[in-house]
């Protein structure tokens, strides 16, 4: 058999990207190894549920307010007005989409990618079989890596694919009481100090009857599971009891080329589309699987791989800006605590709040109360040339 398209990696982004072929009517394979849960959060906004048709059943939690706590102790709760944040958890998020794309006809494999061969003009995809522990070669005119941060395929066959930047993000999912301590199921809490991360921040984010309480950094000698028992203690979670610790790579900003002109194109975290600021990926990457799918559909209808090159200028079309303005967040608050007592102290302004979750809610970047952002800016330029008090709300 000559499939159309197989895709490597089978989370969010693999998953939708197959479904999405299949559906089409295209001959999929899908090639994930199983067996493995990303360190992930799990929240996801409304519109993704809308998009990629998630109902309720899949949320272990909704979430209806955040907290962000400064490196002092001091938080301000912020309400989610007018919808919620879902909570999914990856263990069996993951394995519904890859079943959900396998219903629309694409075909599993389970094992692990080795390489790319061709072969007289003709593309085989190689991977080591789960159970037989023998080499598989799979004929297809296109590939999709969706394998995640150091992506095997990028690597191997997209420029720049070796040298994503990334951080480390470590979590423990817990058994966790209805409340606690700090701790309360319908809030996630961020947690900005430099004791936690030196430079991104620690979660708390419930998954209805159990809780995922992680970090990340991409600074080399931080003990990540010694900083989440410290988050743990703060948050009151520390007698309970564990049921899963995790840790990846999550990559740090989109690559510069997708696609290796021929016959791959990469999405997801493997394409290194993961929020700056927020570390939000799950809807970016479903996103991301999406166009990526898109653009090998175009590729089969034309005959040419140049519309490879659709997979990203898509997504940056609709998201390069949200990515801009939280890069320059990151890289302005995130550096240190007296900056990040600082950024926490900007969240306590109501309209702050209110196009943060909109923005968020929606995916997109608000443009509603032109005032409101010409305020922000203000208040924004006062905290980072240190005209007022970290400590001014």
């Amino acid at each position: 058999m000559i499939y159309d398209v197989v895709v490597v990696g089978g989370g969010p982004a693999g998953a939708t990207a197959a479904e999405d072929l299949a559906r089409s009517g295209h001959k999929v394979a899908l090639l994930d190894r199983e067996g493995r849960i990303k360190p992930c959060g799990g929240a996801i906004p409304p519109q993704l549920m809308r998009e990629y048709d998630i109902s309720d059943a899949q949320l272990v939690a909704k979430i209806d307010t955040a907290r962000m706590i400064s490196p002092s102790g001091r938080h301000v709760d912020i309400p989610i007005e007018d919808g919620f944040v879902g909570m999914v958890d990856r263990k069996d998020f993951d394995p519904f989409l890859r079943a959900r794309a396998e219903k629309a006809g694409a075909e599993r494999h389970t094992g692990t990618f080795l390489r790319v061969d061709r072969e007289e003009e003709k593309t085989f995809l190689i991977y080591r079989d789960k159970e037989t522990r023998e080499e598989v070669k799979l004929q297809t005119r296109y590939i999709i890596g969706a394998d995640g941060a150091r992506s095997d395929v990028a690597r191997a066959e997209v420029p720049g694919g070796d040298t994503i930047p990334y951080v480390i993000a470590y979590h423990e999912i817990i058994d966790a009481p209805a409340a606690v301590g700090n701790y309360q199921p319908n809030r996630c809490d961020v947690i900005y100090d430099g004791r936690i991360s030196p430079d991104f921040y620690g979660w708390v984010f419930p998954h209805g009857n159990t809780c995922s309480v992680g970090m990340g950094t991409g600074v080399d000698g931080v003990d990540l599971k010694q900083a989440t028992a410290e988050l743990r203690q703060m948050a009151g979670l520390a007698q309970c009891e564990t049921l899963r610790k995790e840790g990846a790579p999550i990559p740090l900003k989109p690559m510069a080329k997708w696609d290796n002109g021929r016959d791959v194109v990469v999405v997801g975290d493997a394409a290194g589309t993961v929020a700056p600021s927020s570390g939000e990926g799950i809807y970016y990457a479903m996103y991301g699987g999406r166009v990526g799918a898109s653009a090998v559909s175009a590729a089969l209808a034309s005959g040419r791989a140049s519309d490879l090159k659709l997979a990203r200028q898509m997504f940056m079309k609709d998201h390069k800006n949200v990515f801009k303005a939280l890069q320059a967040m990151q890289d302005a608050y995130y550096k240190s605590d007296e900056r990040r007592e600082r950024f926490v102290s900007l969240c306590h302004d109501i309209d702050v709040q209110r196009l943060t979750f909109e923005s968020y809610m929606n995916k997109r970047l608000t443009k509603k109360r032109p005032l409101a952002h010409i305020k922000i800016g203000i208040k924004n330029v006062a905290h980072l040339t240190g005209l007022v008090s970290p400590l001014s709300t």
